[in-house]
C-alpha cells in the first residue's frame, strides 16, 4: 500500500473477539501489521457508551491510555465501547487520523470517516459502506494452503465432505431438546447419503448438543473435534465440499461463503430480522438452502466483503492524506 510506506493502524476496540476478528482481518487485507489497542472505560463511562465521553483515565494525555499519541494515520474501531474513543482520537489528532468504524456505531454516519455496515443494518450516507457479509480473516491464499495440506482425520474422509460447524445459544437463537434431536437425525439423513461428516463445536455449543452431534459422526464414521490440539476451523472450511452452518451466528455465515461451497443453514429455535435477512441475501446470490439433510445447490462465486472494505479504507485514506496535503499524496 503506498504513497511511499504502508501507514501506521489501530485496532480500538475493548477485546471482545468478534469485533477484534472483523478489524483485523480488514487491516491484513491491508498488507499492515496493526498495534492493537483496548479500551477499558469503568462504570458510569462505560453504562454512557457508545455516546461517551470516555473515561478521563483514559485521555490521550493520560499514563498507560489506549489512546495515547503517536497516533496513527488509520484507526479502525468495532464494539459500542470504542465509538468515543474513535472520536477522541480523531479530535486529539487534529483530525489527521483516518477513522473507520466497523458495524452501526449507533451514533449516526459523522461517528467516523468511513462506516462500514451489514445490508441488513439501516445506517446509510455518503461516507458508509454497505456489504452483504461481515469481514473475517479468512483469504483465499489461506484457504488454498489449507487445503494442501489438511489435517489427517481430514484427509481420511472420501469426497464429499461436509463441514458442520455448530453454534449455540445466543441472545436471539436457542437450541431447545427438539433443536437438537432434529438436527442429530438431519446429520445422519446426510450421512446414510453418502456424505462425510466433519466438525466442530464453538465455544457457545452446549454440552447436550455437541453430544447429540459427535454421537451422529460416530454412528457413520465422520470426525468431530474433541478440542484437543489446533483449532481445525479453516480446515474444515477449506476441504468442505459443502457446509451446514447453524442460523445463530452471521460470522460462520460470511465465512463460508468465502468458500465458494453450497452453505446448508439450520435454523433452531427463534431468529432476528438481521440474521434472515443475511440469509436472504445469501440465498438470492445461490450460496444458501435449508438444511434439510441431504446436499442441496452447486459452487458459487466466493463471496468476500473484506478486501471491499479494505479496498474502501485505502481509498478513503488516500483522499483523505490528500485533503490535508501531506507529502506523497
Amino acid at each position: 500500500m503506498h504513497p511511499k510506506t504502508d501507514p501506521t493502524i489501530w485496532i480500538l476496540t475493548d477485546g471482545k473477539a468478534g469485533d477484534e476478528l472483523q478489524c483485523l482481518g480488514v487491516a491484513e487485507r491491508l498488507g499492515v501489521v496493526p498495534e492493537r489497542r483496548h479500551v477499558a472505560p469503568r462504570k458510569p463511562f462505560a453504562w454512557l457508551m457508545p455516546r461517551g465521553p470516555i473515561d478521563p483515565r483514559e485521555a490521550p494525555d493520560r499514563p498507560g491510555s489506549p489512546i495515547r499519541p503517536p497516533f496513527p494515520d488509520i484507526a479502525i474501531a468495532s464494539g459500542r465501547r470504542a465509538v468515543a474513543y474513535l472520536r477522541a482520537v480523531k479530535k486529539a489528532s487534529n483530525g489527521r487520523t483516518f477513522t473507520v468504524f466497523l458495524k452501526d456505531p449507533r451514533t449516526g454516519a459523522g461517528t467516523a470517516d468511513l462506516i462500514w455496515v451489514s445490508e441488513h443494518d439501516r445506517l446509510r450516507g455518503e461516507n458508509i459502506l454497505v456489504t452483504t457479509t461481515s469481514p473475517h480473516r479468512l483469504t483465499q491464499d489461506k484457504l488454498a494452503a489449507a487445503r494442501h495440506a489438511p489435517p489427517a482425520p481430514i484427509a481420511a474422509l472420501a469426497a464429499p465432505r461436509v463441514a458442520v460447524l455448530i453454534g449455540g445459544d445466543s441472545r436471539h437463537h436457542r437450541f431447545t431438546p427438539a433443536d437438537t434431536e432434529r438436527l442429530a437425525s438431519q446429520l445422519d439423513a446426510l450421512a446414510a447419503s453418502g456424505a462425510r461428516l466433519m466438525g466442530s463445536p464453538s465455544r457457545r455449543t452446549p454440552p447436550a448438543l455437541s453430544a447429540a452431534v459427535a454421537a451422529a459422526f460416530a454412528r457413520h464414521g465422520g470426525w468431530w473435534w474433541d478440542g484437543k490440539g489446533d483449532n481445525p476451523y479453516l480446515a474444515l472450511l477449506a476441504n468442505a465440499d459443502a457446509v451446514v452452518v447453524t442460523a445463530d451466528s452471521t460470522n460462520m455465515l460470511g465465512e463460508a461463503a468465502a468458500t465458494g461451497v453450497p452453505i446448508l443453514v439450520f435454523e433452531p429455535t427463534g431468529g432476528h430480522a438481521k440474521i434472515s435477512a443475511l440469509i436472504g441475501s445469501l440465498t438470492r446470490q445461490g450460496a444458501v438452502h435449508p438444511f434439510r439433510g441431504q446436499l442441496d445447490g452447486g459452487r458459487y462465486p466466493p463471496i468476500d466483503s473484506t478486501p471491499i472494505i479494505a479496498d474502501a479504507i485505502r481509498e478513503g485514506w488516500l483522499r483523505h492524506r490528500a485533503t490535508l496535503g501531506l507529502p506523497g499524496s
